[in-house]
């Protein structure tokens, strides 16, 4: 009679209150797939010594299957989604007059963001000194690729790389997702179709919006295995790194964190100022999108969701978000940025380079020109690292050091990459109505 008087509720209706919480909140499903998939993966990582590693990493390997086939299905319709996408959003513009205008005052958006976070990326790094906890590799103590700091940063290849951003076959670029020149080639083809009479671009126009509601389609069937996937997606990293690898850099994951922090609340703080939304429901209204950015690692995969988010969430008109998220997947990368300045610093203090004024000069125009157009997809802040490391003298061996976390940074990031896509856009949707006003 005391334990009915201390436990009312049966373990079945609490059950069933549990999945009428979850029923219908995509964002709550995520967030507890990423928490059990987190725990399962600490049950059966190194940490806990439960598991032979060889049989915990065959486990590991099942349980990622749903999120294998999830982010598969998504990465199978980026290059259509993002192709049709733009053509769609510059084919409903008023005019090529708007056209030009927020193009423009996109690039401006990108660079100052893109240049705002490597600079708090750089100075927060020389704040906390996490490189000082940190003892170099000895098959590093030789500054390899110091002879040649400037290597990377060939001018005489300059003409040629800007040449090769035209595809000359644009199919090519689809296989090779190539998602910059993707994203030139669409361009072209949609000024194209709204400088032909109207009878003629209607057949292309239908198409183009059949194609892109049958990427929305496959979208849908995908976010049914979202948690599921997350779930697994969760446990087998987890599974790999176990606890002690993730407490080894704490010091470094704190200060990029710390800096994507202060950046996801910048862009707060510009959508607040741009559509009077406040920090905390831009937040709740993007949570959805935000946890699925954070789970997949790929701004690109989560472009979709990031449309319908503008659109019904933020109230941000097709024509611009239809034409900024794709190309704001490709090239805005502020989060990424201050990563790689995080990580530079951070690397450059392990092995004891001096960073003077011009290689800090360097690094930031390095990492702001080679974010711009880098693939939105995981492990490309990797890629575009060693490209910095080269550029001032740092062994790019370093990045071993970093591969361990990189995983959990790159999910981060992420989520502030596409916070930066829907801020842009909700600035765009402002200084376009203010134009129009005017």
């Amino acid at each position: 009679m005391a334990l009915e008087l201390l436990y009312p509720k049966p373990l079945k209706r609490l059950n069933s209150h549990l999945q009428d919480l979850v029923a219908g909140r995509l964002w709550l499903k995520i967030l507890l797939g990423m928490v059990t998939g987190l725990l399962a993966g600490l049950v059966l990582g190194p940490s806990a010594g439960l598991v032979e590693p060889s049989t915990a990493s065959i486990v590991g390997d099942w349980l990622a299957v749903p999120g294998q086939v999830f982010l598969g299905l998504l990465k199978m319709i980026v290059v259509p989604l993002v192709f049709a996408s733009i053509i769609g959003g510059i084919a409903s513009s008023e005019n090529l007059e708007q056209l030009r205008k927020v193009g423009l005052m996109l690039l401006v958006f990108v660079v100052v963001t893109t240049s705002y976070a490597i600079a708090v990326g750089v100075a927060l790094a020389y704040v906390v000194e996490p490189g000082e906890y940190v003892t170099a590799p000895e098959t590093a103590s030789e500054p390899e690729s110091s002879e040649n700091p400037q290597q990377a940063l060939d001018l005489g290849n300059l003409p040629k790389a800007i040449g090769s951003l035209v595809p000359a076959n644009p199919l090519n670029s689809m296989v090779e997702t190539e998602m910059l020149q993707v994203v030139l080639f669409a361009m072209v083809i949609g000024l194209a179709v709204i400088s032909i009479p109207v009878e003629q671009a209607k057949p292309i126009l239908e198409l183009i919006a059949s194609l892109q509601q049958v990427c929305i389609q496959i979208v849908k069937w995908a976010m049914v295995l979202a948690p599921v996937a997350v779930f697994g997606l969760m446990a087998k990293l987890t599974t790999q790194l176990g606890l002690d690898a993730l407490l080894g850099m704490a010091v470094y994951v704190g200060t990029v964190l710390a800096g994507l922090l202060l950046l996801l609340t910048t862009y707060t703080l510009i959508s607040f100022a741009a559509a009077r939304i406040s920090p905390l429901t831009f937040l709740t209204r993007t949570r959805e999108l935000l946890l699925l950015a954070f789970s997949t690692s790929s701004s690109a995969a989560v472009m979709p969701l990031s449309i319908k988010t503008a659109e019904e969430k933020l109230g941000v008109r097709k024509s611009l978000s239809q034409f900024i998220i794709p190309l704001g997947a490709t090239v805005n990368m502020a989060g990424t940025a201050l990563y790689q300045g995080v990580a530079a610093v951070f690397l450059a203090q392990v092995f004891d380079v001096q960073l003077g004024i011009s290689q800090i000069l360097l690094i930031i125009a390095t990492v702001v020109g080679s974010s711009i157009g880098s693939p939105a997809t995981p492990g490309m802040g990797i890629v575009i690292l060693s490209i910095v490391l080269t550029s001032v003298g740092i062994p790019a061996v370093g990045v071993a050091l970093i591969l361990g976390v990189d995983r959990i940074l790159d999910m981060a990031r992420t989520s502030v990459n596409v916070t930066g896509d829907l801020t842009a856009c909700l600035v765009m949707e402002k200084l376009m109505k203010k134009e129009n006003a005017s």
